[in-house]
Parts: structure tokens; sequence; C-alpha cells
């Protein structure tokens, strides 16, 4: 048999150790020492000198191991090694699996960044779609003498009696009548302030005795009921007699009201005295209580009450408008899709805006109706009959008072407030 190379390596655990050469190793120890070891592996070369072992390499099944970085033992993390073989520090023969549990608030942060995408893309979604809805009129135009542009942003807001959409059975059950075309039967100049007070709702009695270009002086819902009328002349009256520049322009008529105020379930209104109107088809009893659009269509719209019919049904008018647009926007309907999404299609369908607003305009005025907003009506003057007509005449040092008020963005006075 031949002699054993000298210097093969994988020769040398078998031989015997021969003077001068290194001390045998007791059986588990390693060939050569892990790094970090308290002594580190020498050979000798054939003139005697001690040489380190090259560092980072080994043979593995005689052949050279790639790479310089050190031996790692299997199913070590880079954090070192697991525990787990048979106990807390070695020992034990199953090996553990080097699966880590996810951490909880990592997939928290995920899901609720996918929901806010999802919420994102419906809120745009959405947004497009009512917009696309609204129906647009021409109702705001430049003509000489125009107002000029003041702060805040005023909204002319128009209820018409418009049987539209109604079959004849709704007009019916609505009392609404027969009457063709449309007339305003309500009026209100809404004034959002630009810093942070409260909204101004002002009614414009439908009576008002007021100047309409070519002619001459009649009640202002005239001015939309003539023939070459609508709402490019009512809304060019308002702002003469106003001094206001309107920047958006709003109209609902019977059959959107109605749609409207059943999509939020019905609207809680304090009545103040019990009224029955076969005419507005209500039998009311005084109190609180819980209106469908039916029944609060009626009661905006009769005059069987107050010395004033037309100044009481304004009033009735701003109190169930505030209540209808806080509805809207409570938690409880913004949040349920049940009953926001309804409400928002019936708004798209049953308003109609000017050319310059938007979705993003409708929102700002719910926001801003929900702010308790004072609410008055223009200061009275007389109630004279002209031409065998009822009318209603502004006192005009106190309306100009007020209109002057919102024009500067400033609070009304007190004094020129309704009670």
């Amino acid at each position: 048999m031949a002699d054993w190379p000298e210097d093969d390596d994988r020769t040398r655990a078998l031989r015997s150790p021969t003077p001068g050469s290194a001390p045998q190793r007791a059986a588990g120890q390693p060939a050569h020492p892990l790094p970090g070891g308290q002594a580190s592996a020498r050979r000798q070369t054939s003139g005697g000198e001690e040489v380190p072992p090259p560092r980072g390499s080994s043979r593995v099944y005689g052949k050279a191991r790639s790479g310089s970085s050190p031996v790692r033992p299997l199913n070590a993390s880079s954090d070192g090694p697991r525990a787990g073989f048979g106990g807390s520090g070695g020992g034990g023969g199953q090996r553990t699996s080097s699966w880590r549990p996810k951490r909880p608030g990592r997939l928290i942060v995920r899901i609720l960044a996918g929901l806010l995408v999802v919420l994102l893309v419906v809120a745009i979604g959405g947004y497009f779609m009512i917009n696309s809805r609204l129906t647009r009129i021409e109702a705001l135009t430049d003509y000489e003498g125009r107002p000029a542009d003041t702060p805040g942003t005023n909204w002319l807001l128009v209820g018409s009696d418009s049987r539209e959409g109604l079959t004849a059975a709704q007009r019916k059950k609505l009392a609404t009548g027969k009457a063709v075309g449309r007339r305003t039967d309500t009026m209100m100049l809404l004034h959002i302030p630009d810093g942070d007070g409260r909204p101004t709702l002002v009614s414009l009695p439908r009576d008002s005795y007021v100047p309409i270009d070519g002619h001459g002086s009649d009640k202002l819902n005239a001015a939309y009921a003539f023939q070459d009328g609508g709402p490019k002349l009512l809304a060019k009256t308002v702002e003469k007699v106003t001094g206001l520049r309107l920047d958006h322009y709003m109209e609902i008529g019977f059959g959107g009201f109605v749609g409207i105020v059943d999509a939020i379930g019905g609207v809680e209104i304090d009545v103040k005295q019990a009224i029955k109107d076969p005419k507005a088809g209500i039998n009311l009893k005084k109190g609180l209580q819980l209106m469908d659009g039916g029944t609060a269509l009626g009661y905006v719209r009769t005059r069987a009450t107050g010395k004033i019919p037309d100044l009481d049904r304004t009033q009735r008018q701003r109190q169930f408008f505030s209540a209808v647009v806080k509805k809207a926007a409570s938690p409880g309907v913004l949040i349920n899709p049940f009953t926001s999404v309804p409400l928002a299609l019936s708004a798209a369908d049953s308003v109609s805006v000017g050319e310059e607003t938007g979705a993003f305009d409708l929102l700002s005025l719910g926001l801003a109706m929900g702010d308790n907003p004072v609410t008055t009506v223009v200061p009275v003057g007389s109630l004279p009959t002209i031409n065998g007509q009822a009318v209603v005449k502004w006192d005009r040092e106190k309306a100009l008072r007020l209109f002057d008020a919102l024009a500067e963005d400033k609070p009304v006075p007190k004094d020129v407030l309704a009670k």
C-alpha cells in the first residue's frame, strides 16, 4: 500500500500523529475551528513555518466551496441560528421550520390602504356620474349694469310648481292640481361668507312688488312666468333689486322635492299649529312629526295659516329647507349607501342648475346649510293692493341695510332680521 501523501488534507485525519505535528483532536471536535473560536487552525509547510489556512474556504465532499463567507448552519436566518432543536439551546434532532408569522400591523395597514383606494375610486366615479346627470340651464348672464362681484358666494334657490314627471295619479295624491307650465313657488337667497361666519338664508316673497325689465313693476314670480321670462329674467331681477351678484342658480320642481325627502327617509318638522288644508292634501296636528315627501310638500305649499299667508309660508319653507339639508348631511345618511346613493341620484335627477354649477358646488351648498344658517325674510313695509292684486312692498331702508351687509360679507344687523 502506497504511502499517504503528507499534504493531502483529505487523509490527514486518518494518519497517526507524527513528531512535530499538531495534536490529535478529541472526538466531536471540528477538524477546523469555527470562525470566532479561541484558536485558529494552523498548518506547517515543508520548511516548518506555520501559516493560517485560507479564510472563507473549505472542501465539501472533496470539492472546494465557492465564495468567501463563513459556513452557516442549516436553517439559520441572517440573524443567527434558530432555537428549537429539541430545546432552547440545541441538541435534539428535529429541524425547525424557517417560517415567520406575518406582522398584524402590516396587514392592517394594507387593508386600510386598499379600502382607501376603493373609496377614492368610488368617490371619483360618483362625482363624474352625478355631474353628468345634472340638468344645466342658462340662468346667469352678463348684461349692462350688472352688479360687480362681491365677497362670499350667493345662491338663488328656486322651487317651482312644475308638475313635470308626475303622473295623473301622483298629481291627485299630492294635490298639486293640473296646472301646466312652471311658476316660482319659492325663492330664497343664500349667502355663504368667505370667512368663518354663519351663512344667511333670506326668503324673497313671491308677491314682492319689484321692477322687472321690460314689464314695469310686478310680482317677483311674474319675472319667471312671463313669456320672455324664465330663470334668466328672474335672476336678473333679483340681482338688480338686491345689488348682489349671483354666483349659482338651483331650481327644483314638485316631483324632485318629493323624491329627495323620501330618499332621506322623511324629515322631522315641528308644526307650530294644527293645519287642515284639503287643497294641499294635509291634515297635520301640532307638534314634532316625521313627514314623508307628499306631506312635506303640502306643508310648505299651504296658504291656510297666518294673517299674511305668503309670509307665513316663507317661514315654513325656510324651516323645512334647513331640516332637509341637515338630515341629508347627517352621518347616518352620508355613510349609509342605502340612503346616500339614492339621495345623490335623486338630487342629480331632480334639480336644474346654472351652467356654472357642478357637483362640488352642490356639496358646498349642503355643507353651508348644515352650518346652522341665519334665516330671515326681506323686511316688509306694507301690503297694498295694486291693480286688483295683493302685493308685498319691502321696507326699502331696512332691505338696503340687509343686502348691503351681505354685499360686504358682514353679519346682518339684528334689527332688520325678521322675528
